[in-house]
Formats: C-alpha cells, sequence, structure tokens
C-alpha cells in the first residue's frame, strides 16, 4: 500500500544502511525535514529490510487508503456475522441490555 501510495523504496543492501535503518523505529511513520521539504519515512527491517520515504502527497493518500481499507474491513465482517446463521445474539444470556 505504501507504494501504491507514492513511496519509493530503498533496500538495506549494506552494513550502514542496515545499521541506519535498525536505529528508525519500525513500522512506525518518522517526519524529518530534508533541504526545507517534509520527508515521511517508513522503517521496515523485517519484511523488505527496506525504507519507505515519500512526501506530504505521498502520505496523505497512505492515510486514505488505510482508512478505506479499515472501512472496508468493517463492513466484511458486519456482513460476515450477519450472514453466520450460527450467531445468535442473545443466546443463554438474554438481551445485553
Amino acid at each position: 500500500m505504501l507504494t501504491a501510495a507514492g513511496f519509493q523504496v530503498k533496500v538495506a543492501d549494506t552494513q550502514d544502511k542496515i545499521t541506519a535503518l535498525t536505529a528508525l523505529p519500525p513500522h512506525k511513520f518518522q517526519m524529518k525535514n530534508q533541504g526545507g521539504q517534509v520527508v515521511y519515512l517508513y522503517a521496515d527491517p523485517t519484511i523488505c529490510k527496506c525504507l519507505y520515504y515519500g512526501d506530504q502527497a505521498a502520505y496523505q493518500s497512505y492515510q486514505q487508503m488505510a482508512f478505506q481499507q479499515r472501512l472496508a474491513d468493517q463492513k466484511l465482517m458486519t456482513a460476515t456475522m450477519m450472514q453466520d446463521t450460527q450467531w445468535n445474539y442473545w443466546g443463554a444470556w438474554g438481551p445485553w441490555y
């Protein structure tokens, strides 16, 4: 999703890059000022062993995509629960109010 949002990828393919990558908080966005421009960094030392970097537009695009994904996941969960014929809202406990 990060690359689809416009983030670029740099692979940690040297020991210096690996050391720099592991110095960043894993799987969290970091905002840095580079040459008067805001750059967003996302370190992934576990899956791709790479650093994602992008501008404000890429970050906003990612945030929108992540929101849409969470919304779709919630809709799917609700639809699955409603289709489950074994789901018993009240069960032996009676109503929850």
